[in-house]
């Protein structure tokens, strides 16, 4: 790395179906389509802007116990087991041969639902990363192949299918996966050419190495920490630089993009840049990083939600 790279504090400014209301005193108040919920925000180090009797409004609250993300929802008024909601991609570019959405404004449906790890099945920030995706596979003379791993329900995979991308989208947990091919035919992306995979993700990439398979673009969203199918032990400190070497081996000769995005972790910014930077070393391209952020709207203070790094050969 020559020079730092740019910091950017990005914002997914364009949601509809989204808002957060109010944060403060280690908790946050959102709006997911048309329930509203109170969750456990530990960077939330001020004073909430609105009274009491908004945040007493809410349809359920998140209850924490003493584990990583365990607890339960307290619910106050009836929520249904799941709902709809929806974002609207940017424009794309017309006319797009590979089959993607030419010409008009993806829509990505998908569904919500309270789920026993305080996640509602979208992490809303980080949209921004869709619509960057999506501008770069409009942007390729040809039809990209992406990897998506840790896809979770598999919006930022519809994202890319909708631009035009071939995808493989691979997360260790069927339930996951079988929500994200739900939200796949609710967004009308059915006839997308999107491969769906359960697997560890470090032994699918490994066996993708393997096998000489190469990819335009990958996305990768690890947790802090998971398993595997199989038991496999993830531990983002120790497994990411392994995973990054191997996905450098699985990109094609002018790759698209690489978006890296940890959660919950005491990794700055410019750590996860310098790993991406290593792993992009021999091709010519940009890299940004910084912090995923959401706008209050009570007191347009800004959250912090993640951290990210995201190469570009754009």
């Amino acid at each position: 790395m020559t020079h730092p790279p740019a910091f950017t504090l990005l914002e997914a400014a364009r949601w509809q179906d989204y808002e957060l209301i109010d944060s403060g005193d280690g908790l946050k108040l959102e709006r997911f389509g048309k329930y509203t919920f109170a969750r456990p925000e530990l960077q939330a180090m001020w004073s909430r802007a609105l009274p009491q009797s908004d945040w007493d409004n809410a349809h359920a609250v998140f209850i924490p116990t003493g584990e990583e993300s365990g607890g339960h929802w307290e619910f106050k008024k009836r929520v249904d087991e799941k709902w709809t909601m929806s974002y609207p991609l940017p424009p794309f570019h017309s006319p797009i041969p590979q089959g993607g959405m030419g010409g008009q404004r993806g829509i990505l449906k998908f569904w919500a639902m309270t789920t026993p790890g305080r996640h509602l099945g979208v992490f809303p920030e980080a949209a921004s990363h869709w619509d960057f995706m999506a501008d770069s596979i409009q942007k390729a003379n040809h039809q990209p192949n992406v990897l998506n791993l840790f896809g979770y329900t598999g919006l930022a995979t519809l994202a890319a299918a909708a631009a035009g991308a071939s995808v493989t989208h691979v997360d260790a947990s069927k339930k996951s996966v079988t929500w994200a091919r739900e939200n796949q035919e609710l967004s009308g992306l059915g006839d997308k050419p999107i491969r769906w995979i359960v697997d560890d993700a470090m032994k699918y990439i490994q066996r993708e190495a393997r096998r000489g398979v190469q990819y335009d673009g990958i996305i990768l969203d690890p947790p802090k920490f998971g398993r595997g199918p199989k038991g496999e032990v993830w531990e983002v400190y120790k497994s990411l630089p392994s995973l990054l070497e191997i996905c450098r081996q699985c990109l094609s000769a002018s790759p698209l993009f690489v978006i890296v995005t940890v959660y919950a972790v005491r990794a700055s910014a410019i750590h996860i840049a310098q790993a991406v930077d290593e792993m992009m070393k021999n091709h010519k391209g940009e890299l940004d990083s910084g912090e995923l952020v959401t706008r209050e709207k009570s007191a347009n203070r800004l959250l912090s939600q993640a951290v990210y790094a995201r190469w570009s050969s754009q």
